[in-house]
């Protein structure tokens, strides 16, 4: 049958009774606004066959929220499985630079190897540590807004939520700020491999970016092993060099993995948020009246309209989960988006409302995957926003932002805005 609201082509369709979807994310009427998709979705089954990527996907947050957390389920399976066992071709030689280094993420091990990864890269990205960049923040926040402030007008994706995520992630790690434009082509055009429906073409961009990143990085590397600093890169070269067990490949993916992470969805949360308090008339000074506040609102942005909407896990043996078989290699699919406005965990899910009773999201994910950067993300969103909105009073859209096609990431393509 088709979906029941007026908002989504008419060959979106569910089946009742195999719980099946057919639902095309490359549809501008789905990823301009994904939300009554899955809750038309959701109004029939907490749990769907979403056709298109092959996957069986769970909406309900308390669902979403376990199978994060469920070792049954991982973000690699060859490490208890053969390719012939579950069915995974060897990718093609072409991608073989890029998936080189992705494989060696700490984003897609397991335990013991995402263990050792994990622990040596989180002594930079602890809460204490990371409140020492508070002043660093504010005074890039404040650099930024100089430059456009006497303007009367801004883009804001670009002037001002890009850099400073990339700026500090860079600082963080001993990487030039200077090469920002160069980390930002880069990035994006690796983080386009996990777009649904990717193309020839962003395959081909994504492994030349991989190769120059990586290039890059070594020869940083190289310089830091004869002159140390007070950066992260320093910090794992030392854990390398003490027999920690981290390689050269692994520190160049470990590098990229943070500069990639750490700017992509603190960009696109900041700039929904402030597009989502743009829009709600909510007054700013209230919203971000005193610490508590400001992370009350910074939480609700982060539900409201995550910069990242769907998930996925490896099944590493046979199981049933909600009533769905499994066999060892499936892949499950987690919609945050759907989970983050699930009436079922938040009154009113459909509105920006940071007063709401604090509950937890999944936006930073959870389990041993939980976000390592999501500290600094929320510190980023703590001090920028309200001094944005402090500097410009008056902040209002001139148009009404777009988001871009990149599913399953959730971005706006620009945030025009004046005062």
């Amino acid at each position: 049958m088709p979906l029941d609201f007026p908002s989504l082509p008419a060959e979106a369709t569910l089946n009742p009774a195999t719980r099946r979807v057919s639902l095309n994310a490359k549809s501008p009427a789905f990823f301009q606004n994904p939300y009554p998709a899955l809750e038309a979705i959701r109004a029939q089954t907490p749990v769907f066959f979403w056709e298109q990527s092959g996957l069986w996907c769970f909406v309900n947050a308390d669902d979403v929220n376990a199978l994060f957390r469920d070792r049954r389920f991982g973000r690699e399976i060859l490490h208890v499985a053969t390719r012939e066992e579950v069915g995974i071709p060897e990718p093609e030689a072409r991608l073989k630079p890029f998936y080189d280094v992705d494989g060696l993420s700490m984003l897609e091990r397991e335990p013991p190897v995402h263990t050792r990864l994990r622990t040596l890269v989180n002594r930079a990205f602890v809460s204490r540590q990371i409140e020492k960049l508070r002043p660093r923040i504010e005074r890039l926040s404040h650099e930024l807004i100089d430059k456009f402030e006497g303007r009367g007008e801004a883009e804001l994706i670009a002037q001002y939520s890009t850099p400073i995520p990339v700026i500090v992630i860079a600082e963080l790690l001993g990487v030039p700020a200077e090469r920002a434009d160069d980390l930002l082509d880069w990035s994006h055009k690796m983080v386009a491999m996990y777009q649904f429906g990717r193309t020839r073409e962003q395959e081909d961009a994504a492994v030349a970016a991989t190769l120059a990143f990586s290039e890059f990085l070594r020869g940083h590397i190289t310089e830091r092993r004869g002159k140390p600093a007070d950066d992260l890169i320093s910090t794992l070269i030392a854990a390398e060099e003490a027999g920690d067990k981290l390689t050269e490949d692994e520190l160049v993916t470990a590098c990229i993995l943070l500069l990639n992470a750490g700017h992509e969805a603190t960009v696109h949360a900041t700039g929904n948020g402030v597009k989502a308090i743009l829009q709600s008339g909510l007054d700013p000074k209230a919203l971000f009246a005193d610490a508590d506040k400001t992370a009350a609102t910074v939480e609700e942005c982060l539900r409201f309209d995550p910069p990242l909407h769907f998930f996925s896990r490896y099944a590493l043996q046979d199981l049933d989960y909600g009533g769905i078989s499994f066999r060892k290699g499936g892949k499950v699919g987690l919609v945050i988006a759907a989970a983050n406005r699930d009436p079922a965990r938040f009154v009113n899910a459909d509105r920006f409302d940071p007063a709401r009773p604090l509950r937890a999201n999944v936006s930073f994910g959870g389990g041993i995957h939980f976000c390592i950067g999501a500290p600094l993300a929320r510190l980023e969103m703590q001090v920028s926003m309200p001094i944005l909105f402090e500097r410009l009073p008056g902040l209002r859209l001139t148009t009404d932002p777009l988001y871009r096609e990149a599913f399953p990431f959730h971005g706006l393509e620009a945030l025009r805005v004046a005062w």
